[in-house]
């Protein structure tokens, strides 16, 4: 008995167009990933007469990411997404623990300077721009009656109006904030990825860690920096509210126990940072075996007690203060100032230590040589500061209608949008040489083109035609020169920002000296700047939704966010779920039960992303389960993008040995296909892994089998294709018998395993031992 297990890709599919059949019945799984088959193969293991023929399945698992419009919410955390994603993309390295250590927790510390970001981001809209700034002012206050209670200016002069109390009160939103991230990490992790993985032996997970028993099993890490990052977020409102008063409270003729109150609170704070640091610096990823135990102390109690210091900053902020009166802008050119410089300096010492693990295995096919990882946290850092710096903008426009009744957000955001201009003329440029080396191509590609259609009658415009798709396709191979100029610009641009900001004092307009025509390009260059974040800004959240309605749209910009939220939770537990640690444990067990419940034959045709999550549930096998199961793969990113993005998991080493444990491996691809391509494998005692690639179209003109002119596929419908059901029948017909089922008193048995071992030893995949 054989069994075709379908995975599919990123654009997602129904189990009737898996399984070409309108009756299909779900054998196991819910709502969210189940397995399918069609209704006449649902009993098939009982049929004698279906013994020696093929079944189907269906992995359908599209719903872990896609789902209505409001998923797209889940893209406001990108750039916590883009972080967590810089940790799997060190550099394959020969030993070296340390460095890959130290890799791992610069990457961390990177994540939690985010969270610091991202949550001083909130405290200047509602704390300076709102309740400082705009409430304290006579002129904003009355265009915006709503903050009437809160202005000391209106005649009524409530009891909120105290610049404290004002503080106090606006610190809701960003402690809001923090605790709905902290609600939606808790609650996707035990929804999405709290499936428990398959045991097995950690010793048997080859030259990848994704064959490891723990790998999609992180409880532990993600619990610890869930609690260190919530207490960050509240940390940081408390040091924004208690700083503040602390500083007046620090001028000559306050009272003395208010300024010791304030010393102590701030050395709390301090205290409670190096905790937060200590805690995020501490442990990182324990891949060996399921970390299920969780550090209690840790997590229960870092929270809390941030909760408390939060509690006495609104306290002691909130104490009454005559002549305290609130004017200028807070400390907010030192906040993000110093959040800026630190993560400069801590993408700078990561691209020095992934620079040490790549010379210790160079591999010319690694994306940067290496530097991927650091040029990619450098965009995680940039996209973090333009939306702060976008929204920052955006609100205080809305405030200050004159534009003169109030100061502004803090001038280093302005000089980060002012620098938005040159950066996008320089990405306009960049993309001009790969446009031009595909028109280039293609038009190389038009004579090729004749050549792999010996015989048909010449069309111009269809062989300009599939030249030009496969000329495009070619562009996915030029993404790590746009990202490194990208990268490289940025980090430039924002640290000729930050020096110019903390250097003048002034926006970019206000330092401008000279003529009128400099002084004009400058504040031009700021208003520009702070338009195109927030028309940005707009676009990234409609694309998003288009992304989860219009399954066209998802297959191009769905690829990008299946391969970010691919991978676990290991650096930002804010980022989104990792629809991984559900589909592959789902595929692990849905594999070695039924291989050894039938001791049949097993092929996983993956397409596209499904492709990636059969190489991983692969590895999660025992070897003596890897070795009864055959791979099919189509239109696979295993080596165009994993393997040059993420080396250490999927370099060539890893995916060599993943072709020595099953029992057989073709991948199929073409010229046409942007995401697919082969794998560069070599073969083992007869053909090698990849396919020639395809013909795409499967006729140029029209034939006797193609009547009507045959599409250009791409990415999309492999199957129709007669060299997949050539290659599905060579992989069923290569795959060997399976071992008998050893004897009781025998083998393993006789040398004292337990019913615990023989149950562990079925679970992995081997057939149970007789008489148990």
């Amino acid at each position: 008995m054989a069994l075709e297990l379908l995975v599919h890709g990123v654009g997602g599919a129904t189990p009737h167009e898996m399984l070409d059949d309108p009756r299909t019945v779900r054998i196991t799984g819910d709502d969210i990933a189940a397995v399918f088959r069609r209704a006449d193969d649902v009993d098939a293991e009982t049929q004698p007469e279906r013994r020696d023929g093929l079944i189907r399945e269906a992995y359908v698992w599209g719903n872990l990411t896609s789902g209505n419009g409001t998923r797209a919410l889940w893209l406001l955390l990108l750039p916590l997404m883009v972080v967590n994603l810089v940790h799997w993309m060190r550099p394959a390295a020969q030993g070296g623990r340390r460095a890959i250590r130290l890799f791992g927790l610069l990457v961390r510390l990177v994540a939690l300077s985010l969270t610091v970001l991202l949550v001083a981001a909130a405290c200047e809209v509602a704390l300076d721009l709102v309740a400082w700034q705009c409430a304290g002012t006579r002129a904003c206050a009355e265009r915006h009656s709503w903050l009437g209670f809160l202005s000391p200016t209106s005649g009524s002069g409530g009891w909120w109006s105290a610049p404290g109390r004002r503080l106090a009160l606006a610190a809701v939103v960003p402690t809001a904030l923090t605790g709905l991230l902290w609600y939606l990490s808790l609650r996707t992790w035990r929804a999405y990825e709290s499936q428990q993985p398959m045991v097995h032996d950690p010793e048997a997970d080859g030259h990848t860690a994704l064959g490891r028993p723990g790998f999609w099993y992180g409880r532990r890490l993600v619990a610890r920096l869930r609690a260190a990052h919530t207490a960050a977020g509240l940390l940081t409102v408390a040091a924004a509210i208690g700083s503040t008063a602390a500083r007046y409270d620090r001028e000559p003729g306050g009272p003395v126990v208010l300024e010791v109150l304030g010393w102590l609170l701030e050395g709390a704070l301090v205290v409670g940072a190096v905790a937060v640091v200590w805690v995020v610096c501490r442990r990182g990823r324990s891949e060996r075996r399921p970390d299920r135990a969780l550090d209690e102390h840790v997590v229960r109690l870092l929270p809390l007690a941030a909760l408390v210091l939060l509690a006495l900053a609104f306290v002691y902020a909130g104490w009454e203060r005559r002549g305290w009166e609130s004017s200028g802008r807070l400390a907010g050119d030192a906040i993000f100032g110093g959040i800026a410089l630190v993560q400069g300096l801590l993408v700078i010492v990561l691209a020095v230590v992934a620079g040490v693990l790549y010379r210790t295995r160079p591999d010319r096919r690694t994306a940067l040589r290496g530097q991927g990882g650091p040029a990619v946290a450098v965009l995680a850092c940039a996209l973090g500061g333009v939306m702060s710096g976008g929204v920052s903008q955006r609100v205080s426009d809305w405030l200050d209608g004159t534009g003169s009744s109030i100061d502004g957000p803090p001038v280093l955001l302005t000089w980060q949008a002012s620098v938005i201009p040159p950066l996008l003329i320089v990405l306009l440029t960049l993309c001009a040489w790969p446009a031009r080396r595909a028109w280039r191509l293609a038009r190389i590609e038009q004579a090729f083109v004749d050549h792999d259609y010996p015989g048909e009658m010449p069309d111009p415009e269809r062989s300009r035609r599939i030249a030009s798709v496969r000329a495009m396709a070619t562009l996915t191979d030029r993404a790590p020169l746009v990202v490194a100029v990208t990268a490289a610009a940025t980090l430039l641009l924002g640290a000729g920002a930050l020096v110019g900001a903390l250097a003048t004092g002034e926006t970019l307009g206000e330092a401008a000296r000279g003529t009128h025509v400099v002084r004009g390009a400058a504040q031009t260059a700021q208003a520009l700047g702070s338009w195109l974040i927030a028309v940005g800004f707009i676009l990234f959240v409609t694309w998003g939704r288009r992304a989860y309605k219009d399954a066209a749209a998802r297959r191009t910009i769905g690829v990008l966010w299946d391969v970010g939220t691919f991978w676990p939770r290991a650096a930002h537990p804010f980022a989104p779920p990792c629809y991984a640690e559900r589909a592959v444990p789902d595929l692990t067990w849905r594999i070695a039960t039924w291989t050894g419940a039938t001791d049949g034959r097993l092929v996983i045709s993956g397409h596209s992303q499904g492709s990636v999550l059969a190489a991983a549930a692969v590895w999660q096998l025992a070897p003596s389960a890897r070795r009864r199961v055959a791979l099919l793969t189509y239109g696979s990113p295993l080596e165009r993008l994993y393997g040059r993005w993420f080396p250490a998991h999927f370099g060539p080493a890893a995916l060599s040995s993943l072709h020595q444990d099953v029992d057989g491996w073709r991948n199929l691809y073409r010229l046409t296909d942007p995401i697919g391509g082969p794998v560069r494998v070599p073969g083992r005692e007869g053909p090698e892994v990849d396919h020639a690639p395809l013909k795409d179209p499967l006729a140029y003109g029209r034939t006797a089998v193609h009547p009507l002119p045959a599409p250009i596929l791409g990415h999309s419908d492999y199957q129709a294709d007669p060299a997949f059901a050539e290659e599905r029948e060579r992989l069923l017909a290569r795959l060997r018998p399976a071992l008998p089922a050893p004897v009781a008193g025998s083998s393993r048995a006789s040398q004292g395993d337990t019913e615990e071992d023989a149950e562990e030893w079925w679970v992995v995949g081997e057939p149970p031992r007789g008489g148990e």
